[in-house]
């Protein structure tokens, strides 16, 4: 996935379509450059893309489509926050899709593929032991991103990046904490033997139980937070 910096880069140097605009406001978003209720300033878009106000704002309708902005008359546009029930309904959905994406793995993915897989939830388990939630969140992205690819499923995995998105910026100050990072390493564990011994229904059932367990986590600290 390229950097926001690279995107801004390479659409700079030719007139941006508004799918490519719509792709740099979804990674500012991704990395909570943009935040939820912050307003989308034409001019501002308009001068770090390169990109004409009418593409400017048909990227806005683009991303409005898919729930991550919300277009109001006469305030314009901003990144649209998600409420309990929707970010429920995401992680309902990414358990579907990424639990058949783990039966699919264990069924076509290379021989390489596997190997960096369990390469990477080795390094994963590293870094619990030596605190480093800000390299598990790259690692863990990367094993997720290199699951679905194994899988053969491009679909799929476009359709998580963007179920993804809306949540991102409640993930790293929050959910990367030692304790959600054991329990993640535990579910990894589980999820690899069952592709290393080729069982596609266990894989399956493993990957889902782990993304719920991702929602669990998530919906405790909102509860806290709110009793705090």
């Amino acid at each position: 996935m390229p950097s926001p910096e690279d995107l801004a880069r390479s659409i700079a140097k030719q007139a941006p379509s508004s799918a490519q605009i719509a792709d740099w406001i979804r990674a500012q978003i991704r990395g909570s450059r943009l935040v939820p209720g912050q307003r989308l300033v034409e001019v501002d878009i308009i001068r770090q893309t390169g990109g004409s106000r009418f593409k400017v704002r048909e990227a806005f309708q683009r991303l409005a489509a898919e729930g991550l902005v919300e277009i109001e008359e006469f305030r314009g546009a901003s990144v649209r926050s998600a409420t309990s029930d929707e970010v429920r309904q995401l992680y309902q959905a990414r358990a579907l899709l990424e639990g058949l994406c783990a039966r699919d793995f264990c069924r076509r993915a290379s021989a390489n593929d596997r190997a960096r897989l369990a390469q990477l939830a080795s390094e994963m388990e590293a870094c619990v032991d030596s605190n480093a939630p800000e390299k598990f969140s790259g690692l863990n992205a990367e094993w997720h991103t290199l699951l679905m690819r194994g899988a053969g499923n491009q679909v799929i995995e476009d359709l998580v990046k963007r179920l993804n998105t809306p949540v991102h910026h409640l993930l790293f100050g929050t959910f990367y904490r030692g304790d959600r990072l054991k329990e993640a390493v535990e579910d990894h564990r589980i999820i690899m033997q069952a592709i290393e011994a080729n069982d596609a229904d266990a894989a399956e059932l493993a990957m889902r139980r782990h993304v719920e367990n991702g929602h669990r986590f998530l919906s405790e600290l909102d509860r806290a937070m709110h009793i705090d």
